[in-house]
């Protein structure tokens, strides 16, 4: 294929499927149901950490621990500085509510309601409400949003914790867009910052997972989206080595090439920001760096990139050595056992955004002008390939084509890779109705199936989401099963769950997750990777 092909990001279409179609869509709150109850306040409502008490909630089967700092407030003069010790403190600090999220903008479903704050370096812990028998599993969560958008508090993780083994989970803020991933020219920062919190986070586990019931040495890291490519990064950052031992990664191809940029690629980005700013008139040296630091958080939103393509992980020789594509390719990565997967159906959302907008679902004309828009001299090859008459409608057929092209060739590759090296556990989330997000409408001429960050509605408690019926419940109760096994004992099987092999380049294994419909899929036929990698290598 051809480098002059126009392409649509990865993360740029995350949840782009929902944004024009929700323009008036209220921003999430941050407070999933489980975490809004005050609960009791008797004994086991209270843990001492290393910095101090706090003092949570308990409702129902499991405790809950909010807004509790790992490092002291990114602000004033430690906006971009690496995190830094939280001061300790001596009364219960009140762990009945969530904190901050960090400073995002406001314009999409997935943003945080009022745009956060930068004392924002918050993380939330949900454990069984039972005393433990033997150290639990720790599930550290990083949350999505195209490195720009979201909290951990928004996933509520009572089902997760509460699975048949038991889990401590954590769901991490960290510094998004301008404030963690900024590099520009005269800007005098480290330019992964929000991967430098993520660490920041996960040895503040290390110090204290054991008071929460927690083993400190059984450690995951799971993601999705860009909460996924972060885990793509940490895996072959050395200041993550040893602070976890498996890894969860959902909808991020970490083979592929939508994971990183390059310094020059980032500082593009970054003098944007420095223009838009108004901080590129200055003569001395420290002109714009002083410019820029005495900026609003407000004006320095209004002035960064909004959207999917502005921020992500740089490879800047220290946080993060080499692209993440390059070193798993080759091997040099923290070599712990992944759970690797994608949606079947990743861009469905973005292809019903036209109908959605218009009325008018996609015709056959249209779908052959979009393609050929999309692939330019490849447009005949995949309209050959993928031709309406297969499909539920033209729309479904686009959607198809870009879930192909954009997904589940980097998630087949990324599983490839990773397997040479360490054990992998490969899936396709394959449920034909689930959840949508809540409020916004859907096409009419096709059914979406499980799109880009739907699966996470069967694996968390957030308000973006539409509620599960009873079957959803059911493969909830499923995946929430493997993916609390793997936390465990690296391994997704047990007792109830239907038999998941390993992945490896000779079998291919993929396990499809799906209502009454769990076991093999042939992933690679069913998104036509030969055809993608014959037209990628011409």
């Amino acid at each position: 294929m051809s480098s002059s092909t126009p392409r649509t990001s990865r993360i740029a279409t995350a949840v782009a499927a929902s944004v024009a179609a929700a323009l008036a869509l209220t921003p999430l709150t941050t407070a999933p149901a489980a975490a809004r109850s005050n609960g009791g306040d008797g004994p086991s409502a209270r843990v001492m950490t290393a910095e101090g008490p706090v003092r949570g909630t308990v409702a129902g089967p499991v405790r809950t621990f909010q807004g509790i700092p790992y490092a002291a407030p990114p602000t004033g003069e430690r906006r971009w500085k690496k995190p830094q010790p939280v001061r300790p403190w001596s009364a219960p600090l009140d762990a009945r509510a969530p904190r901050s999220a960090c400073v995002q903008p406001v314009d999409q479903p997935i943003s945080i309601a009022g745009g956060g704050s930068e004392d924002c370096l918050y993380l939330n812990v949900t454990t069984p409400a039972g005393p433990p028998s033997h150290p639990r599993p720790v599930i550290v969560w990083i949350h999505g949003g195209s490195f720009v958008y979201g909290d951990g508090a928004s996933y509520g993780a009572a089902k997760l914790a509460a699975a048949r083994q038991g889990a401590v989970v954590v769901t991490v803020n960290y510094r998004l867009g301008a404030f963690g991933f900024l590099s520009a020219p005269g800007l005098r920062a480290p330019a992964d910052l929000g991967l430098l919190d993520q660490q920041a986070a996960l040895r503040w586990v290390a110090r204290n997972a054991a008071a929460f019931g927690g083993d400190p040495d059984n450690v995951t890291l799971m993601g999705q989206s860009g909460g996924g490519y972060s885990v793509c990064a940490q895996l072959v950052s050395p200041g993550a080595r040893g602070l976890f031992h498996k890894a969860i990664v959902q909808s991020a191809g970490c083979a592929g090439p939508d994971g990183s940029f390059t310094r020059a690629e980032a500082e593009e980005q970054g003098r944007a920001v420095v223009e838009a700013a108004g901080c590129d008139d200055g003569d001395a040296a420290d002109a714009v760096d002083a410019c820029l630091r005495g900026l609003s958080a407000e004006d320095l939103v209004a002035a960064s990139a909004a959207g999917h393509d502005g921020y992500r992980p740089v490879v800047d020789g220290e946080v993060l050595p080499e692209a993440p594509a390059r070193a798993i390719a080759a091997g040099r990565f923290a070599r712990v056992p992944v759970l690797h997967g994608s949606t079947r159906d990743e861009m469905s959302g973005l292809a019903g955004l036209d109908e959605v907008m218009t009325g008018r679902p996609l015709t056959a004309e249209g779908y052959a002008e979009k393609v050929a828009e999309a692939f330019g001299a490849d447009a005949p090859a995949v309209l050959a390939e993928y031709p309406v008459r297969d499909h539920q409608a033209p729309g479904a057929a686009w959607s198809a084509v870009l879930t192909d092209s954009e997904w589940s060739t980097a998630a087949l590759d990324t599983q490839r890779a990773l397997a040479r090296h360490t054990p992998v556990y490969a899936y396709e989330f394959a449920e034909a109705s689930s959840p949508y997000f809540r409020g916004v409408p859907r096409p009419a001429s096709f059914s979406l199936g499980t799109g880009h960050m739907v699966d996470l509605a069967y694996l968390f408690e957030n308000d973006l989401f539409e509620p599960l019926d009873a079957a959803q419940e059911g493969l909830s109760d499923t995946v929430v099963g493997y993916w609390s096994r793997f936390a465990s004992t690296g391994r997704p099987n047990g007792a109830g769950l239907p038999q998941w092999r390993r992945f490896t380049c000779g079998d291919g294994y993929v396990q499809a997750l799906a209502s009454g419909r769990v076991g093999r899929t042939d992933f690679a036929a069913g998104h036509h990777y030969g055809f993608w990698k014959r037209l990628t290598a011409s």
